[in-house]
């Protein structure tokens, strides 16, 4: 009975610190102390609301003593900005306060500015009544509070803006929000973007064509399983973004989908401590500096996220942990499976079929979104990937160096190695670019005309999945096995390999 109770008090701990870790306001207090700030912040949410209904991302709260039958329209004058609607009326002692409506949806709020008033309200009381005045009542009545001189005159020293990209799902562009730490936006921006497709669209490409194919070819089978794993577990969770208000929404691309775990921390821990394990001892370098710079990629990556209020707590202590459990689990067959995809008489059938199959399944989590096309693109790579791997080895392309040349020293740095690392890059980036197009012409409507799905709208017809899962697959399916196979062919004809 003892062990039962004490295993009962753990579970119980452990819960409660995980709802705990789970409380958007960690996050909305992260971000202050960063120097964001919402459109929100002169709300008093805490104090003077309820949280009534929660969406994925984003919240309504009403006012204590509010009503859901409320009308947004005052005295016949119809407002259409989404912001919170009063009409007051004095009836002795007390102010009425009805006709609210709150509209605080996805970050929207209410800030009076200093000496302004807002203009459905008053507070100018018939001769003998007893009102409130602006200073005893700061808040109307409805957590609304104003700003004072001195902060006022603060804000030209902060810059008001604008998420970058708007919801990939809805189009919603998000609300405006101050910056007052430009170092920090700009350091978090960066870090958000090492889990973005730019990011590896450009990655991979220049390790494979001026650093290591091998390391290379190695971390991309990492990073697919990585990747596929954390969107499968997310669609099995289905745990909404944290709320806003009271997070600030820095980022929209991605807040309709779910949260738990965070793929950007899964893909920020796993590819720089996959290279750094794969690297050290193939290449000279201290051991410390790798340790370090994997440390910094991964905080930097993960820390963005909270940032940005994509994530809770608890989404990214989870993604690092799992993270590394799949690193530990696939480390040790990353041997295997290279030389399957190499070796193997029947490797380019089972790469195929096993990568597509992962992507049914994957699309059969979950209703359409666009981690569904991430999926099926991630999967096409690394098929990609794996395909070019076997035909180079049957064709003795691009072959290992041998293990009595290792471990390799970086050639000497200079203008002449610069120069050819980024015409290789530019070049190379160019065909991916344009056997991307190209395919995307190609195959977009022979997908659609297979799946009897109208092509006129091509948005509409890829939230099919008998269109979006081929569509991904083969076009980046061709663009990994160019960067693989064909690109540095074309690099060898040019003599620039």
């Amino acid at each position: 009975m003892g062990l039962i109770h004490m295993a009962s008090n753990v579970k119980t701990s452990v819960a409660q610190l995980c709802k705990n870790l789970q409380d958007p306001h960690h996050v909305a207090r992260f971000q202050k102390i960063c120097g964001v700030s919402g459109t929100f912040s002169g709300i008093s949410i805490e104090r003077k609301c309820e949280q009534e209904q929660l969406y994925n991302g984003t919240c309504i709260k009403h006012c204590q003593g509010e009503s859901d039958n409320c009308d947004i329209y005052a005295d016949n004058e119809k407002v259409s900005d989404g912001h919170r609607q009063r009409k007051s009326t004095t009836t002795g002692n007390r102010v009425d306060q009805d006709g609210c409506k709150n509209g605080l949806l996805n970050g929207t709020g209410l800030t009076l500015g200093a000496g302004e008033a807002v203009g459905y309200t008053t507070n100018t009381f018939p001769s003998g009544a007893t009102g409130v005045s602006s200073s005893e009542n700061p808040t109307n009545g409805c957590g609304v509070e104003r700003i004072s001189d001195k902060d006022a005159a603060s804000q030209k020293y902060k810059s008001t803006v604008k998420p970058m990209r708007k919801n990939s799902l809805t189009g919603d562009i998000g609300q405006e929000f101050v910056i007052e730490n430009k170092f920090l936006y700009y350091l978090f921006t960066f870090g958000t973007e090492l889990g973005n497709e730019l990011f590896y669209i450009t990655f991979f490409p220049f390790l494979m064509w001026n650093v290591d194919a091998y390391v290379c070819r190695r971390l991309m089978i990492v990073w697919v399983w990585v990747m596929y794993l954390g969107q499968c577990t997310k669609d099995v969770i289905r745990w909404s973004r944290p709320a806003s208000p009271p997070v600030v929404k820095v980022e929209m691309f991605y807040n309709s989908e779910y949260s738990m775990p965070s793929t950007h921390a899964m893909s920020g821990t796993a590819i720089p401590f996959a290279l750094f394990v794969l690297s050290y001892g193939r290449w000279e370098y201290p051991f410390t500096l790798g340790l370090v710079l994997s440390l910094s990629w991964c905080t930097v990556v993960c820390l963005s996220r909270i940032y940005m209020g994509m994530h809770s707590i608890l989404d990214i202590i989870a993604g690092v942990l799992y993270s590394f459990l799949i690193l530990v689990v696939f480390q040790p067959a990353l041997e295997v499976i290279d030389n399957f995809n190499q070796t193997y008489q029947y490797a380019p059938l089972i790469i195929i079929s096993l990568h597509l199959g992962m992507g049914l399944f994957s699309f059969t989590l979950d209703t359409w979104s666009t981690s569904r096309g991430d999926t099926a693109q991630i999967l096409g790579s690394g098929a990609g990937f794996a395909l070019a791997s076997h035909v180079n080895h049957r064709l003795g392309l691009m072959p290992d160096p041998a293990p009595s040349q290792l471990p390799l020293a970086a050639p000497p740095f200079g203008p002449g190695l610069v120069g050819v690392c980024l015409l290789r890059f530019v070049l190379g980036m160019g065909a991916v670019l344009l056997t991307r197009a190209v395919m995307k012409a190609l195959t977009i409507p022979l997908a659609c005309r297979v799946a009897g799905v109208p092509a006129d709208d091509v948005r509409k017809a890829r939230q099919h999945m008998e269109v979006e899962l081929p569509y991904r697959y083969i076009v980046y399916g061709s663009v990994g096995f160019s960067i693989h196979c064909l690109i540095p062919q074309l690099f060898r004809c040019l003599n620039l390999s």
